[in-house]
């Protein structure tokens, strides 16, 4: 029960008196609301459902069940008790079903019907056809029925059970009705002459079929048109009569002359028997034929059983009007042949099919799941005369595997050799050819592999396959459990596989070079030499003998790749005397005391010291207890008036680090005066040379040694453990670096003597001494691993042009997939082989034998006697002879395989003629006279007259019998020319190639240089017919040298030296350059990527640490004062000191030697020149002020620095000395500073200088900068313990520079066109890999071309049909004939073609066009004088699309032929046939469009009106069914509007549909549409109205099927363009009806006045009842 209400009786309740108009009010006012009011209460009340649920039960099919809710519900939509719905009419919410199972698919299915017809939508729509213009085709919808079936017997089930597993398809889909297609021809042609020289005749004019009648389309028109003619009156009689030949009947077999005698008998009793001795012509020829018959029969067999019979025509005459007459009424002649001997027809006959072959796809494969299977059958008779040709004797169709346990087919996959050890050379190759030296590179390298096809699963097969024999052997029994392991868990052995032609593997090819990395050796480096040590025991434990030894050592700053032992010594000794391992080290001596307690004089300065061990650190005092201790030191402190000196200055260090005879080290100090002494009173100051002191140092003999290793030796086995190693087992090579056991390596070491080489090893220390064994791992030994040799390639068998095998060879390879190492097996030496095929001795191919013409057959004579000459044995026959097949050795082959693979097979019968008395008898032709020369004179042949007819006249004419033949000398002169364009350089074959990547690398192997192109060359005869080129011998081309040019890369020059580092102090960077010399052109490696600023240079930038401490400045002492105000006594006063300042390299054992002032820093530079006050006598001398001391981070102004000095010398009485102390306060940047690290940026990516490429390393320094930004020594920072976590190093990688590697070239393709002059052969190549880096770019020529030799192209070739030939009498039936010629053209579509002798077509199969069926004649019609007749067929139309154009909307393309009639006589027009036409489908036709065309006819009222197609073609037919255009010149003005005409009347009016508006002089200005008003009438259910334009109206609407109504022109405007009257009246009536709707919206709407209380009581009104029961007046 559908939603609703219903009420109890079912009776709509009773409505209310102007429901209507209450009705309207409401909808206006924008709400409805209704009350239910029956006299039943429940009425308000119905039963609501819900959908089906999902069918359930236990079993599957029709036991399920399926339930749905069922509720009460108010009319107002809300759910209420089910006691307030009659229970009656409760629906059920249960119901039975058909539950569906997954296996139900298998049984049931959509059953899918035929589309129905196309049918238009406006009919679908609106119940039946519309008429409409058709613009190409009409939308429409067709439909097909669906339904569930049961798949078993087809019948319906419920659509349930299909829709639970696939949707429903769809019912129905749009179509297009295309338009009908009118015939269209073409125009007539012009007239032919009239048919009659004489009297009435007719002339013809026809036309052809361009598009036959399509989709309904009308018809054709008729191709003919006659007109009747008459020249003049005839002055004779006119040629009534002609004689007409019929057709030939069929062949049929004469009767035998016994039933002939039989007949005889029958018909007219015994004869008379002839008399003995004289026999009739059959007799002699039944005789003939008895003793000829075995010589006849020697070749027959089954296949050639030849039946000679006969066939007769009628020759009749026939009147002009096509009535017959008698004979006699045509003027005699002689009468043409009426028999004839023929072939009977033999259709073929083959045997019954043979079963299939096996498929040829015996194993499952996805990806091409089906093969092929064959059968075949033989020929029994092949067709004789006109009989069926044999068919196909051997058809192919597709296959599946059969069976179910197919096993798997061979599957291919593509497998690589190891990889080769990496090189760098390659690349060093490719780039920079003048380096040299290639020993010791590393970085990124080239590795390169082979790449092979290998048959992936051929262990599989080969198990299966065995598993299969042991099968059908019963070696295995199906009960027991298998001796072998299931297929699931086969092991293999890892072997190599056996190669396979590579066009067998299928997916991307490996990669077979790809880029690797050496590592670079890290080179040792070490720190300078430190300081010579003190002289110390060998060994301090043991301090006997007083020999010792001076030490200085050196540390490993950068860590070399195999560890320490590659380094240059760390430790020199040189021998000592008096050697101690602890001494006393002076720490400071104590202030200076007189002595006995005086304030001044001499005294002495107690030593401060401390025990050291001979590495400089401190130990216990007690240890150096049996060393000397150092004895106080003599001083002096001076009195007032004495002369005052500095302390002495620290030794310099020693000039010489060892001494010898001609060289001692010295050191030297000084010390300067300070105060003069006070004349008489006090101590002289000493003379300038006591102010200086030199002593002696290193003393010892310039004599050094040191411990020198040489090279570690290889790894060998060590004896000690060899036995262990052995014991242990093999080990697998299963990685290929694996190490199989430990070895030890040796080194040879030896004591040597500085600059003077080896000394015995006890001059040497033996602490130091280096080890000479360690342990190492020794490699596996890797055994060369090659491939099975894969199979020997196939041997293709071929023959020459003298029939002979060409011997070929066959080879087959090995591949090396893995190389030995480290004295493993060797490879072999052979990896290919090669062999001679073995073919065989004759070449493989069938060709026809044919036997010799048997005699020539006659009709016979009972059937020729009415002939003329039929007493003699002799006229036109034919003769017959056998074919047979063999091979090319000629041994006897089946028929069977000529007719499938030979060529066409040779004529079987031919005409012959046996000479007759009368007939002239000839020799055969003699052969041609020699030439004297060539291209000069002429050659003849001859032939003779025998027997009779040298007496006869005819014989004797040689115009009929020419006796000589002369022909000119055959010229053997060629002219050759070029032809065509130039090829492609072609570089000549066998360039370099690299062995080890099989392959071209752009730059490594010979692409460039001098090479050849080509030119086609082509021959032409003396008659300027194309010949072989080994005519004008010639090999086929002109070759012409040719340059590719060389790649030339870019160059640089070589890396400039390193600049200083830029700052010498901290870090700074270093710099070096190249230089571009030359850029790269003709595809060289490209420059690198050059300096934005400056093109032409390339920088790399590093950074670089300089000591801080690297130059230090040395002050000499300060020189003598020199004082200004001299005081002669007291000398004394203001005076200047001097000293000389150098900047000096430091060293470890201090400064060492002068350099330029600017390597050091000048604001460290001390004061050269010093202006102070030389103290006076009696007065305080103070030494040189001491150190500031540090300021106390972090700076402040209130921190403060301070430096002290002490009294040398104490004043006099009353004078007093200065503060001993000086304070500054701390000042940042002045005189305090703060300390932080900076890093540098990242240098370039730097390579080891024997790598090109590869990985690399990127650095960066750390500086300690001062606050003012001035870069520090380290130690500064270092001092204040700063934080570092910065990473200093990086790996890094500079891409390596590939060049572009190539795959080999092709072979040469096959030549593109088999002859002519435009063949190009190609040969391609591809890039195997694509240029890397700076690497050389791929060239872009990856294809190359050159011109084939030209060959001639030689073709069969029909001639044009000759005339319809009927003999000798004037029409009928006749046969027209046709040549095949053999011809040679040069290929080009356009280039002519000349006729040559057959012998150089023998070589192509008997075809033309692809046609191998050859007619050279047929049968043909000669109309006789006043027939009506079809001409012959026209020659087929272009190709036209039936399309609709912008629509893309294609129905094919068809060519048609037509056949029209032609009359010759007034009085046969009704006996002329039908003209005929036939279609075809064919491709590619051009959509066309039609339109009608017109133009004024000079001194003519009438206009010329025609259709044309868009191509400009004049046609009849196509243009729309439409009023074709008049004339408009006959207004005036001229009617040029759109949808304009001239009227009758001389007044421009516009078309139906068009209404006319009027300039204001009453002329037409335009023509305007009006609408088209359809009123519906009681047939249409339309209730609507709907304007639409005007669809073609000329047509009536009597014949407009699906238009029931009438349709109404409603014209506003007038002839004179105002609006008419009705106008304004239809708009005053909607003015007024507008005005009433508004009135009734404002009542129905107004807020009603509230009414009295008591009058609501006593008159309280019903619930207003609106009931809808379906009709449509409420």
């Amino acid at each position: 029960m559908g939603q609703g209400w219903r009420g109890a009786g079912g009776t709509p309740g009773k409505r209310t008196g102007g429901s209507w108009y209450l009705l309207v009010t409401l909808l206006f006012c924008g709400f409805w609301k209704a009350h239910s009011h029956t006299d039943d209460g429940k009425s308000v009340y119905f039963w609501e459902t819900g959908p089906w649920g999902r069918c359930m039960g236990s079993d599957c099919g029709p036991g399920g069940s399926q339930s749905r809710a069922v509720w009460c519900a108010h009319v107002d939509g809300w759910t209420t008790l089910h006691t307030n719905c009659h229970q009656a009419q409760r629906p059920s919410n249960q119901r039975n079903c058909f539950r569906v199972c997954d296996w139900h698919k298998d049984l049931y299915d959509w059953q899918l019907g035929a589309w129905n017809e196309c049918v238009p939508v406006s009919a679908r729509t609106f119940g039946a056809a519309r008429q409409f213009m058709c613009s190409g085709g009409e939308e429409g919808i067709q439909i097909r029925e669906v339904g569930c079936t049961l798949k078993a017997d087809g019948s319906p089930a419920e659509d349930a059970i299909c829709e639970y597993f696939e949707p429903k398809p769809r019912l129905e889909q749009a179509c297009l009705i295309p338009c009908p297609q009118d015939c269209v021809v073409t125009e007539y042609s012009p007239w032919t002459s009239c048919s009659k020289t004489c009297g009435t005749g007719l002339r013809n004019r026809v036309r052809s079929v361009l598009v036959p009648p399509l989709f309904g389309g009308a018809g054709c028109p008729n191709l003919t048109e006659f007109q009747s003619c008459k020249l003049g009156a005839c002055v004779g009689p006119e040629g009534l009569y002609s004689l007409r030949v019929g057709p030939w009947t069929p062949c049929v077999l004469p009767q035998t002359r016994t039933a002939r005698q039989a007949k005889r008998r029958k018909g007219k009793g015994q004869g008379l028997r002839e008399r003995g001795g004289v026999k009739d012509p059959e007799t002699r020829e039944l005789i003939q034929k008895k003793r000829s018959r075995n010589r006849l029969n020697r070749q027959e067999s089954p296949f050639w059983d030849i039946q000679v019979g006969y066939q007769t025509r009628e020759v009749a005459c026939i009147h002009r009007n096509g009535s017959r007459v008698g004979r006699n009424l045509c003027i005699p002649r002689e009468l043409p042949l009426t028999i004839q001997s023929c072939v009977l027809p033999k259709d073929c006959q083959v045997t019954e099919w043979t079963d299939w072959s096996a498929c040829s796809k015996a194993c499952a494969d996805p990806e091409s799941p089906r093969g092929n299977r064959t059968r075949r059958r033989q020929a029994l008779q092949v067709s004789v005369g006109e009989g069926v040709e044999c068919p196909v004797l051997e058809e192919t169709e597709s296959c599946e595997p059969p069976g179910g346990s197919v096993p798997p087919c061979a599957s291919y996959t593509w497998r690589t050799t190891e990889w080769s050890d990496c090189r760098v050379d390659v690349l060093l190759s490719q780039q920079d050819r003048r380096r040299t030296n290639m020993t010791g590179l590393c970085g990124g390298g080239l590795q390169t592999r082979e790449v092979f096809c290998v048959q992936a699963n051929a262990e599989l097969l080969k198990y299966l396959n065995n598993l299969k024999e042991k099968d059908k052997a019963g070696q295995t029994q199906r009960q027991q459990k298998p001796s072998v392991p299931p297929l699931l868990s086969i092991t293999f052995q890892i072997t190599a596989s056996r190669p396979v032609e590579n066009q067998l593997c299928t997916g991307p090819i490996p990669n077979r070079s790809q880029l690797c990395q050496i590592p670079c050796p890290i080179d040792c480096e070490v720190s300078p030499w430190g300081a010579w040590g003190p002289c110390i025991f060998e060994n301090c434990n043991d301090q006997t003998g007083k020999k010792g030894f001076k030490l200085r050592k050196r540390q490993i700053t950068n860590e070399p790749t195999g560890g320490p032992g590659s380094c240059p010594h760390l430790v020199e000794a040189m021998p000592c005397d008096e050697p101690s391992c602890y001494k006393w080290q002076l720490v400071s001596l104590d202030r200076c005391i007189p002595d006995d307690g005086k304030q001044c004089g001499p005294g002495t300065q107690l030593p401060q010291v401390q025990c050291i061990n001979s590495n400089g650190e401190l130990v216990d005092r007690n240890l150096c207890s049996s060393l000397a201790v150092l004895e106080p030191v003599s001083c002096e402190v001076p009195c007032a008036r004495d002369c005052v000196l500095s302390d002495w200055t620290p030794w310099s260090t020693c000039s010489q680090t060892c001494s010898s005879k001609t060289v001692e080290g010295k050191q030297m100090r000084t010390r300067s005066i300070l105060a003069y002494n006070a004349g008489e009173g006090g101590s002289l100051c000493p003379n300038s040379s006591a102010l200086q002191e030199v002593q002696n140092c290193n003393e010892h003999a310039c004599i050094v040694y040191h411990w020198q290793t040489g090279p570690w030796g290889p790894c060998t086995e060590d004896p000690s453990t060899a036995p262990l190693n052995t014991s242990a087992g093999t080990r697998p090579a299963a990685d290929a670096q694996g190490l199989c056991s430990m070895g030890v390596q040796t080194r040879k070491v030896m004591c040597v003597r500085v600059n003077v080489g080896q000394v015995p090893p006890k001059k040497c220390p033996e602490a130091p001494r280096p080890s000479t064994m360690r342990p190492c791992q020794l490699p596996c030994k890797k055994d060369c691993i090659v491939t099975p040799f894969s199979d020997w390639t196939e041997c293709s068998v071929s023959c020459d042009s003298g029939g002979e095998v060409v011997k070929r060879k066959q080879s087959r390879r090995r591949l090396v997939i893995q190389m030995p190492s480290n004295g493993g097996q060797d490879c072999p030496l052979v990896l290919e082989e090669e062999k001679d095929c073995e073919v065989p001795k004759v070449c493989p191919g069938f060709r026809w034998k044919t036997h010799k013409w048997r005699k020539c057959q006659l009709v016979p004579w009972v059937l020729r006697k009415e002939t003329p000459g039929a007493q003699e044995t002799c006229g036109p026959g034919l003769q017959t002879r056998a074919v047979s097949c063999r091979q090319l050795d000629g041994t006897q082959a089946d028929i069977s395989e000529c007719l499938k693979s030979a060529k066409a097979m040779p004529a079987i019968t031919q005409r012959c003629q046996l000479p007759c008395q009368d007939d002239c008898q000839l020799t055969n032709w003699s052969k041609f006279s020699s030439c004297t020369a060539d291209c000069v004179g002429v050659r003849t042949r001859k032939r003779a007259l025998i027997g009779r007819s040298k007496k006869k006249d005819k014989c004797k004419n040689t115009q009929m019998y020419p006796l000589s033949e002369t022909q000119y000398c055959p010229c053997d002169k060629y002219n050759a020319q070029p032809v065509g364009k130039w090829s492609d350089c072609i570089l000549p074959e066998g360039g370099r190639a690299d062995g080890t990547a099989a392959m071209k690398v752009q730059g490594d192997v010979k692409e460039c240089g001098q090479g050849y192109r080509y030119q086609a060359m082509v021959c032409y005869g003396q008659d300027n017919r194309l010949v072989e080129t080994s005519r004008c011998n010639s090999h086929g081309y002109i070759e012409e040298a040719c340059i590719i040019p060389c790649p030339s890369d870019c160059k640089l020059s070589e890396w400039s030296n390193w600049s200083r580092c830029s700052k010498s102090c901290g870090s700074g960077v270093k710099v070096r350059s190249k230089w571009l010399r030359e850029k790269p052109y003709n595809g060289g490696r490209p420059c690198p990527k050059l300096d934005h600023i400056n093109q032409a240079q390339v920088y790399e930038v590093v950074p670089c640490q300089s000591d801080c401490s690297q130059y230090v400045w040395v002050a000499e002492p300060w020189s003598v004062w020199k004082v200004s105000n001299v005081d002669l006594k007291e000398n004394c006063g203001e005076g200047v000191q001097t000293r000389k300042v150098r900047c000096m390299l430091n060293t470890v054992d201090g400064p060492s030697e002068a350099v330029e002032d600017y390597l050091c820093d000048p604001e460290e530079m001390p004061l050269g020149a010093r202006e102070s006050r030389l103290p006076c006598p009696e007065d305080c001398v103070l030494n040189d002020w001491g150190a500031w001391s540090r300021c106390s981070m972090p700076c402040t102004r209130n921190n403060s620095r301070v430096r002290t000095a002490y009294a040398l010398r104490y004043p006099g009485v009353g004078r007093q000395c200065p503060e001993l102390s000086d304070r500054e306060l701390c000042s940042l940047n002045l005189n305090c500073f703060n300390y932080f690290y900076n890093i540098t940026d990242w240098s370039t990516c730097q390579l080891s200088p024997n790598a090109v490429c590869g990985s690399g390393i990127k650095t960066r320094m750390l500086d300690c900068v001062r606050s003012d930004g001035k870069s520090v020594d380290i130690k500064f920072c270092e001092e204040l313990s700063l934080e570092k976590n910065w990473q200093m190093n990086v790996s890094c990688t500079v891409e390596c520079p590939v060049n572009c590697q190539l795959s080999e070239w092709s072979v040469w393709s096959e030549c593109s066109q088999t002859c002519g002059l435009e063949g190009k052969m190609q040969r391609q190549r591809s890039v195997v890999q694509a240029s890397q880096g700076d690497g050389r770019p791929c060239p872009s020529q990856m294809e190359q071309w050159k011109p084939c030799p030209v060959r001639p192209c030689y073709r069969w070739q029909y001639s044009p049909w000759s005339e319809c030939r009927v003999e000798s009498v004037v029409c009928g039936h006749g046969t027209r004939y046709r040549n095949l010629s053999c011809f040679v053209s040069d290929g080009s579509g356009d280039g002519e073609s000349s006729m040559v002798d057959e012998e150089l077509c023998s070589s192509l199969k008997l075809a033309v066009n692809g046609d191998k069926k050859i007619i050279l004649k047929e049968a043909c019609t000669l109309p006789c004088p006043g027939e009506c007749y079809l001409m012959e067929w026209s020659d087929w139309s272009s190709c036209v699309n039936i399309c609709v154009k912008g629509a893309g909307v294609d129905f094919g393309s068809v060519q048609v032929r037509s056949r029209a009639v032609l009359a010759q006589e007034p009085e046969n027009l009704q006996l002329c046939p039908d003209q005929a036409w036939e279609s075809q489908p064919c491709t590619g036709g051009e959509c066309f469009e039609y339109k009608w065309f017109s133009s004024s006819r000079p001194n003519s009222s009438r206009p010329v009106v025609w259709c044309q197609r868009s191509d400009g073609l004049n046609v009849t037919g196509g243009c729309p069914a439409m009023n074709p255009p008049v004339d408009n010149s006959s207004c005036d003005p001229p009617c040029f509007m759109t949808k304009s005409f001239c009227s009758e009347a001389g007044m421009c009016m516009c078309e139906e549909g068009f209404t006319e508006v009027l300039s204001p002089a009453g002329q037409l200005d335009q023509c305007a549409p009006i609408p088209v008003l359809e009123i519906p009438t009681a047939g249409d259910k339309k209730g609507d109205v709907k304007t639409s334009r005007a669809i073609n109206p000329t047509l009536p609407t009597t014949i407009q099927p699906g238009r029931t109504g009438r349709t109404w022109y409603l014209q506003p405007y007038g002839p004179d363009g105002k609006l008419k009257m009705w106008v304004y009246g239809v708009a005053a009536g909607a003015f007024v009806l507008l005005i009433f709707i508004v009135s009734m919206i404002y009542l129905a709407c107004k807020k009603p006045k509230r009414p009295q209380r008591q009058r609501q009581q006593n008159n309280r009104l019903k619930p207003l009842t609106l009931a809808y029961d379906g009709d449509t007046d409420m």
